[in-house]
């Protein structure tokens, strides 16, 4: 039963769903009352929803840029970086992949990132580096390239929060949860992960928006720079199963394949080793910090110290890597096969959102590799999907948590033990558990749906399914009865006859 009349007349969090926000505002006084003014009910009022939410975005993402500054110059002495919680591969990439000597990325030099990332790299520190030799010699090329840098990646991220906020008209206010959260303040700018989350963001848009052609080409886009985006082809493909509407899923397929394929194909003919870099580099590399396998092989430390000759598993899954990366890619496997199962026997096709955030989630916590920006992947994902704020409150102090142990451990690194290493596999595990119940809570509401927050704001909707709207398919409905997940109703009876008795 939907609690929101079916308009865009925007959700009032402290009115409605969010308990959290509920009891914070008693602080000022209670939820808002049924009598109450409206703001949005306010003609011609200019700090509309929205705009502050933009607003709020636009002072998160400069309060950044702030944090970044000890360490815009690249004169990183005695851990500056590391001490002042500053560090950014943008300013280090500049001179590490070669563009600081006007090196063309992977024609030049050998870039480890997928070719989009690349393009980018090239299109923004080739004429930095031009204009710094030919024209300026006095400029900081590498203080200017991570400006130029951080600039664009920030109009991703207020351009991601504008997606957020149309695709979620009715809960303007779920958006504050991205603007506000300080994994933007300190993650934003440490890579280009904002490169792919923008473009990914504008094919959801377009897919909500019933263009499944241009959604597949901007998560192309996306997936050639962060290959996360083409993960959500996988909660497309269960969604359509769900519909029977194959159809739109295989336009935005084959649409994200055609895209992925045209982008790379100029550095895979003409520059094949190069191409063939970021791959070799995520196949042998080493398992990363604060991973599930690193916390397993600290632990097997931990219990086989006083057998110097005994090897755990995840020790010896360390020294074996192609065997840790089949079995890494086995566990996503049965993840997404067990989102399958889920997405196909749930009492209502789950959401877009929440298919999403778990497929991604799931391939982070089985991940070898994880690192700190990484992190943002999921935000936009979770507001969409559980836009809940205690929980979600959680999650990011464990991961702020995360983020101080993990530069404490960098600095450890050098030579000058900052934290014992138990704290920052406690801060790691801290990370994961949050990060697992966050994927618990999104499993409940696919199978609860009645908890679902966003469903109840649009009258027990998916206002992100676009084209795969409407009932399950026949086979779905034949699946579920023979599980006994729907109940058979009886044949309808004849009613008898009234039996008549004369006196």
């Amino acid at each position: 039963m939907s609690t929101q009349p079916s308009t865009d007349r925007p959700d009032v969090p402290s009115a409605t769903s969010d308990g959290f926000v509920r009891g914070l505002s008693q602080i000022i006084g209670g939820p808002l009352g049924s009598h109450a003014t409206r703001p949005d009910a306010r003609p011609n009022r200019f700090w509309t929803a929205p705009r502050m939410i933009l607003a709020l975005t636009c002072l998160m993402l400069a309060l950044s840029w702030v944090q970044k500054s000890p360490c815009m110059s690249g004169d990183w002495q005695k851990n500056v970086q590391y001490t002042r919680f500053c560090y950014t591969d943008v300013l280090a990439l500049y001179y590490a992949e070669g563009l600081s000597e006007g090196q063309v990325p992977y024609v030049d030099h050998q870039v480890e990132y997928p070719v989009v990332t690349g393009y980018f790299m090239g299109a923004l520190g080739l004429p930095v580096h031009w204009y710094g030799t030919t024209q300026n010699t006095s400029i900081n090329q590498g203080s200017w390239f991570y400006n130029i840098n951080a600039l664009v990646l920030s109009l991703l991220a207020v351009a991601t929060a504008a997606v957020l906020l149309i695709l979620r008209r009715r809960r303007p206010w779920d958006a504050a949860i991205f603007a506000l959260s300080p994994i933007l303040l300190v993650t934003a700018t440490v890579n280009w992960d904002f490169l792919a989350i923008g473009l990914a963001a504008i094919g959801l848009l377009l897919w909500v928006r019933r263009r499944p052609i241009w959604a597949g080409v901007f998560l192309g886009l996306g997936g050639a720079a962060k290959l996360w985006p083409l993960f959500i082809i996988g909660p497309l493909f269960v969604l359509a199963l769900r519909t029977g509407k194959i159809r739109p899923w295989g336009l935005t397929a084959l649409a994200t394949v055609i895209t992925t394929v045209v982008v790379n194909f100029p550095v895979w003919y003409w520059h094949h080793e190069a191409w063939l870099r970021f791959f070799r580099l995520n196949s042998t590399r080493p398992i990363d910090w604060g991973t599930l396998w690193y916390v397993g092989r600290y632990l097997d430390g931990k219990w086989n110290s006083g057998s110097p000759g005994d090897q755990g598993p995840f020790q010896w899954l360390s020294d074996h890597i192609p065997t840790l990366n089949a079995l890494s890619y086995a566990l996503v496997g049965l993840a997404c096969a067990f989102l399958l199962g889920l997405g196909l026997l749930a009492p209502k096709p789950p959401r877009l959102a929440q298919l999403a955030f778990l497929v991604v989630a799931f391939f982070l916590i089985f991940s070898k590799v994880w690192s700190q920006q990484y992190v943002l992947w999921l935000l936009p994902l979770i507001v969409l999907a559980r836009p809940k704020w205690g929980a979600i409150i959680a999650w990011t102090v464990a991961e702020i948590g995360y983020f101080t142990a993990f530069y404490a451990e960098l600095i450890g690194a050098g030579g000058r033990p900052v934290i014992p290493e138990g704290t920052f596999v406690l801060a790691s595990s801290l990370r994961l558990i949050t990060v697992a119940v966050l994927c618990g809570l999104v499993i409940r509401e696919i199978w609860r749906p009645e908890l679902d927050v966003v469903r109840q704001t649009y009258d027990g909707n998916d206002p992100d399914a676009g084209r795969l709207e409407g009932p399950d398919a026949g086979w779905v409905q034949q699946l579920r009865r023979s599980l006994g997940y729907v109940k058979s109703e009886p044949a309808d009876v004849e009613p008898e006859s009234p039996v008549v008795v004369k006196i």
